[in-house]
């Protein structure tokens, strides 16, 4: 298949996979408390299971810095790896000292991806199995496992406000956070903002945004433009989108004396971000452009070069899917081993689908 067609495929398997009862339907109402007692103990024991105690991190050692981003360039010659001026990230960045390796998708759908389509238990026990692979791949290289949750849904109905848009209750987002944290994880709120505006939609979840193991990532594919709703073409943002975003959890960086957030834009097409080069960095945010879409290693291959490789911002990642990479010949999912091998530079954020 085609280049294009493949790509192009992408936007309208995932809508598809949106159009989900499981994801839709509301959630049934609780039965009262007995007792207002027994309400107050089960809101704090919901509190300490979401809000992490503060941690005193030691200084980046710049140095050591330095070199894995060296080594994450893999031997590129061109000057575009590792990015130039960027700068050191505050003390208890995750990047590069750690590789993320992150199960996507929502938990209360099966057909958005491995996070959701395995009960918690299997999935956490294969999310490890994944853990351990890339461990062996790269003794060098410490692992750092993630679940990346889909917390805002581009939906395929018009909601009470027609933006297109699910917002996952606080209750399923509480469950992301306790589940990350019994998994010893960090938590990714994905948003996809369908006919509304990341503008709008990311203040929504600052709770979350205060803690320090929860993350970000946006999908340009579903930030739709002239009330064409998701699905029927692939969305875009701009780099003022992705530089507010930035400033946003810069500040809450900074406002709250939390580590570096990890902030994950998605990318198969070059429309889907524009001016790229004009996003900004900050010691507060890691900031990682991942290699979306699905297809044989080939095609993977050519969208990481055109889109990753040639477009340098900060760090890199690369997206597997467990059944659609293997639709086509050679019928094959890369391995953390062919990765490794194959990509300038190694992507130091991965993503199962």
């Amino acid at each position: 298949m085609k280049l294009k067609n493949v790509i192009l495929s992408v936007g309208f398997v995932l809508f598809s996979s949106m159009l989900l009862t499981n994801c839709n339907q509301p959630a049934g109402k609780d039965k009262p408390a007995a007792k207002d007692t027994t309400k107050k103990a089960a809101a704090a024991v919901a509190k300490e299971d979401t809000v992490a105690a503060p941690v005193v991190y030691p200084p980046i050692d710049k140095k050591l810095y330095d070199s894995l981003m060296k080594k994450l360039a893999n031997g590129d010659t061109t000057g575009k790896w590792p990015v130039k001026n960027a700068p050191y990230p505050l003390p208890g960045a995750i990047l590069p000292f750690k590789r993320v390796i992150a199960y996507y998708g929502n938990l209360s759908a099966k057909k958005m991806g491995i996070l959701g389509e395995l009960p918690p238990d299997e999935m956490l026990a294969k999310l490890h199995g994944e853990v351990k692979h890339w461990e062996k791949a790269d003794p060098q290289t410490p692992v750092q496992p993630a679940l990346h949750y889909i917390a805002v849904v581009a939906a395929g109905f018009p909601g009470k406000d027609n933006m297109y848009i699910n917002r996952m209750p606080e209750k399923k987002i509480d469950s992301a956070v306790r589940l990350a944290k019994r998994a010893h994880a960090i938590l990714f709120l994905d948003i996809q903002v369908a006919l509304s505006k990341i503008q709008a939609e990311l203040p929504k979840l600052e709770k979350y945004w205060r803690m320090p193991n929860v993350h970000c990532g946006i999908d340009p594919e579903f930030s739709m433009h002239d009330g064409i709703h998701p699905g029927k073409k692939i969305g875009s943002y701009d780099a003022a989108d992705v530089n507010y975003v930035s400033g946003y959890l810069a500040n809450e960086v900074k406002k709250y004396n939390l580590p570096p957030k990890i902030f994950i834009v998605h990318r198969f097409t070059r429309k889907m971000l524009t001016n790229y080069q004009n996003i900004k960095l900050h010691p507060e945010i890691q900031f990682v452009m991942d290699m979306d879409g699905f297809g044989p290693p080939d095609l993977k291959t050519g969208t990481y070069r055109d889109y990753i490789y040639h477009d340098p911002v900060q760090f890199t990642g690369f997206k597997l899917f467990y059944k659609n990479d293997s639709w086509q010949p050679p019928h094959h999912m890369l391995t953390p081993e062919e990765i490794l091998k194959i990509y300038k530079p190694h992507p130091v954020y991965i993503q199962y689908q």
